[in-house]
């Protein structure tokens, strides 16, 4: 165990080096792009601040999903839902924003129809994420902290990226579709809206604290 101990605090100058000259390089690069469109330093500053809160965090779906059944704590499954209802509150600011000046939502395209490409889809990903041990911002977040073996799940992550924008289309003509896109505001307008969905996401929260507490008698 002192052993141990004392290679770690070897391993520790050389680690803080490390961190520190990257940490430099990577402040120069945003430098030369600030100067080049100050918007692209921006997107790559914003990718550090990201990734350094995820890897701090340990921010992943999988686990937030995972855990709840394995091991009863609820604890990145309740930070995943405080997220999604701040996320809704910014973006309805954002989207309500643009409608009064403008007429026009930004986003509102994106919203597909729930179907059965809705169901495969969840299925092909739920299952390929648990078997990767990781979904995409854990796996990336893993392999900037040396998991190598996250390399590989990368790759096929592209490859099935590749390969799911290719057939596209024919998941579009060939698949039911049960029911159209749904936005909250056309059904109860922008305040009543935003208002269910907090509700429900609450819910989903005191939920997750009971079934950590159940889990822990």
């Amino acid at each position: 165990m002192t052993e141990f101990t004392n290679n770690q605090k070897n391993k520790f100058p050389n680690q803080f080096l490390t961190g520190l000259l990257l940490f430099i390089i990577l402040a120069i690069i945003g430098f030369m792009l600030f100067l080049t469109e100050a918007i692209i330093a921006f997107y790559w500053f914003s990718g550090i601040f990201f990734g350094y809160v995820i890897q701090r965090s340990r921010f992943c779906f999988v686990a937030a999903f995972r855990d709840p059944s394995l091991t009863g704590s609820t604890a990145l499954a309740r930070g995943v839902l405080i997220t999604l209802g701040l996320s809704s509150i910014f973006f309805t600011l954002i989207k309500y924003s643009s409608f009064m000046t403008s007429g026009f939502i930004p986003g509102q395209t994106y919203i597909q129809p729930i179907g059965f490409n809705t169901i495969t889809g969840g299925l092909l990903f739920g299952i390929g994420m648990v078997i990767a041990g990781g979904c995409a911002s854990g796996m990336l977040m893993r392999i900037g902290e040396g998991f190598q073996i996250h390399l590989i799940t990368l790759i096929f992550f592209f490859i099935g990226t590749l390969l799911g924008n290719t057939h596209l289309n024919w998941w579009k003509s060939h698949l039911i579709f049960l029911q159209e896109g749904v936005f909250l505001p056309d059904y109860f307008g922008w305040f009543w809206g935003l208002c269910l969905q907090l509700i429900l996401i609450g819910l989903l929260y005191l939920f997750a604290l009971r079934w950590e507490d159940k889990q822990q008698l």
